[in-house]
């Protein structure tokens, strides 16, 4: 991020209040938190994985329910 391109906005005290930055940089942040959210989401549904069985497996059950 090329710092000379953010700005901030003060308030009577100087204390900052708010951000301005470019349109280009802010897609670029959120851009990748949406990455970032993801990336957490994976880990967290590879945390709660379970075992599966075969494609072939509940084929052959779902026929011997007469289900297909």
């Amino acid at each position: 991020m090329d710092r000379a391109s953010v700005r901030y906005i003060v308030d009577a005290d100087g204390k900052k209040t708010a951000v301005v930055l470019p349109v280009e940089e802010f897609d670029r942040l959120v851009e990748h938190l949406e990455d970032l959210e993801d990336a957490l989401a994976l880990d967290k549904t590879m945390g709660q994985t379970r075992d599966f069985a075969p494609y072939e497996e509940i084929r052959r059950e779902l026929k011997d329910e007469g289900r297909i």
